[in-house]
């Protein structure tokens, strides 16, 4: 009996998936032990690695109407990449989990591999999948582990913005939000349900904004930059840059004042937007700013807000909280 051609991954069984997504991966692998072993192995030159989880879920976090396989794995890697580029680290390895219903089609599994691969081609160069695990559940899930090195540098965290600082964005705001935006507002039927993206309908500045959404390409690279350009603070933002610029305001202990102008041509956007993956910094006020990132603002000695708009304590309701959102993105 041959196999049809799209097989279902209940059709065709692990094996045979694995064979698939390791000839889509192969070839890229600068693991000692990589993809195919009951565990990859990784040279540590300096005895230290940096690791995040991220995972994306069938509902609230993509709809299989608006994102295709390459799509979901551009995204699943990139968003992890950038975890690791913010502790000013050199992504190396990523570990993919995939939790997928029987009658998911194996085109689609290549296809996830196909853009996990080319995330990490274009982002991260000498970054490759090296290995992860498959099962069966009836919501499409993929969670993936990145592992990044220091290379002999110091990581920089969230907590070491000082008075004075020079704050700094590298990367897009507020436009993966918007893209989303239109999703939402241009891309469902009248029962809530999504529907596909007729692409050669949108205009270019859609077009980008769908991008942001469905393949961000965060500032990879910068990160590292950044560390050796004497950051003293730095994180993903993620969740919208009001959420995430609080959040360093807090583990630093201080206040983040930002200047509206330097946002962009539309600051709320910028401030409330999230799922953009720029790269918050702060660096002495001495330090010249890598190429790629711009100056937004000042870190001050704490006040009673730990972040300031134009003067102004900003307290819009930005950021994406998956528990207090949950119901608005999967409605």
């Amino acid at each position: 009996m041959t196999d049809a051609p799209d097989p279902t991954v209940g059709e065709i069984g692990e094996s045979r998936i694995l064979r698939e997504i390791f000839a889509v991966l192969a070839g890229s692998s600068q693991a000692l032990v990589g993809p195919g072993d009951d565990a990859a192995v990784l040279a540590v030159p300096d005895g230290r690695v940096v690791v995040t989880t991220d995972t994306l879920v069938h509902g609230p976090d993509f709809r299989l109407a608006w994102s295709g396989g390459e799509d979901l794995g551009w995204k699943a890697a990139a968003v992890n990449l950038a975890d690791i580029a913010a502790m000013g680290a050199r992504p190396v390895a990523l570990f993919v989990a995939l939790a997928m219903p029987a009658d998911t089609r194996l085109t689609f599994v290549r296809d996830l591999a196909t853009g996990l691969r080319a995330a990490c081609d274009a982002l991260a160069p000498g970054c490759a999948v090296e290995g992860g695990d498959l099962t069966i559940s009836d919501t499409l899930t993929i969670a993936v582990t990145a592992v990044g090195m220091l290379d002999g540098g110091e990581p920089v965290r969230r907590s070491g913005a000082r008075p004075g600082d020079t704050v700094a964005l590298a990367g897009e705001a507020g436009m993966a939000a918007a893209g989303l935006r239109l999703l939402f507002a241009r891309f469902r039927s009248t029962d809530g349900e999504a529907i596909a993206v007729p692409r050669n309908r949108l205009t270019p500045q859609e077009t980008a904004a769908l991008d942001a959404q469905l393949r961000p390409r965060p500032p990879i690279a910068l990160g590292v930059q950044a560390a050796a350009a004497g950051a003293t603070a730095m994180m993903d933002v993620s969740d919208g840059l009001a959420l995430d610029a609080r959040r360093l305001a807090a583990a630093s202990g201080v206040t983040l004042a930002l200047s509206a102008a330097a946002l962009g041509g539309d600051p709320i956007a910028a401030l409330e937007g999230g799922e953009d993956h720029a790269l918050l910094a702060a660096f002495p006020p001495e330090a010249a700013l890598p190429e790629g990132f711009r100056s937004i603002g000042v870190v001050q000695q704490p006040g009673g807000h730990p972040l300031l708009v134009d003067g102004a304590p900003y307290d819009g309701p930005g950021g994406w909280d998956p528990y207090r959102d949950w119901d608005r993105r999967s409605g």
